[in-house]
This record gives C-alpha cells, structure tokens and sequence, in this order.
C-alpha cells in the first residue's frame, strides 16, 4: 500500500538525517523529510476519512524500520526515493483505473492528487542532496 510505502520512506530519511552533519541534515530535512512526513500524514487521514465515509475498517499504520545503520546516509536516501516510486505508482495506478470516479468521492480524488504532488519530485530533489554527501 501506498501509505507503507511513504512511511517507509519516512523512517529511511529519520536514518540518514542522524548520520549527516547540521548543514547536510538541514538540506535533508527541507529537501526530503518534510515533504514525505507531510504525505504520511495526509495519506493516513485521507485513508482514515475515507473509511469513515464508506463504514469501512479504520487501519493503524506502524511505524517501518529503516533497517541497519551500516546502511549509510546514501543508502537510506535511495531506499526512501524506491519506497516514494512504488508509493507514486500504487497512487497512480488507483488514480488510473477510475476506482474513485466509481465510487463517486471527490475527496479521495483530490486527496491521490495531493499526494502525487508531494511526492512526485523526490527523487531529483535526492540526487541533489546525495550529491553534497561525503564532499
């Protein structure tokens, strides 16, 4: 799922900021986490909301683990920008196959969109951060 996903993604960019220095966490931070941290967040509410309009089962996402240290900075950045490219994917084949036009929820709708936007431009905004790592 999309949302495990970007919450993978999320603990993979909370890894590489403990290995990097103030300025390159700094760039870390603005760059990447915050963007995917919002996206968690809307994806969770958004999934939430949903299922309380439709009486569907409310799920609890834990939190994912980023894996090993020996990872490194680098590791975990394109570990998070893989979990974003299955997330963007997932969203966009749910935003192609017009399930939400079916079932007739506009908010769901927006909410795939904003989502896609987020997180649609990570993996550039990666290469350049990855790219001041170890100078």
């Amino acid at each position: 799922m999309a949302t495990d996903d970007i919450g993978l993604a999320l603990a993979s960019l909370a890894a590489a900021y403990e290995q990097l220095d103030v300025n390159l966490a700094d760039e870390l931070e603005e760059q990447l986490f915050r963007p995917v941290q919002l996206a968690y967040g809307r994806a969770r509410r958004i999934h939430a909301e949903f299922a309380g309009r439709h009486d569907l089962p409310v799920r609890s996402f834990e939190p994912a683990s980023a894996g090993p240290p020996s990872t490194g900075a680098k590791g975990f950045i394109a570990n998070a920008v893989t979990a974003v490219g299955r997330a963007d994917a997932c969203l966009a084949e749910l935003q192609d196959s017009l399930l939400p036009v079916e079932v007739g929820d506009a908010d769901l709708r927006a909410g795939l969109a904003d989502l896609r936007g987020l997180v649609g431009n990570l993996s550039q905004r990666a290469r350049e951060v990855v790219r001041t790592i170890g100078r």
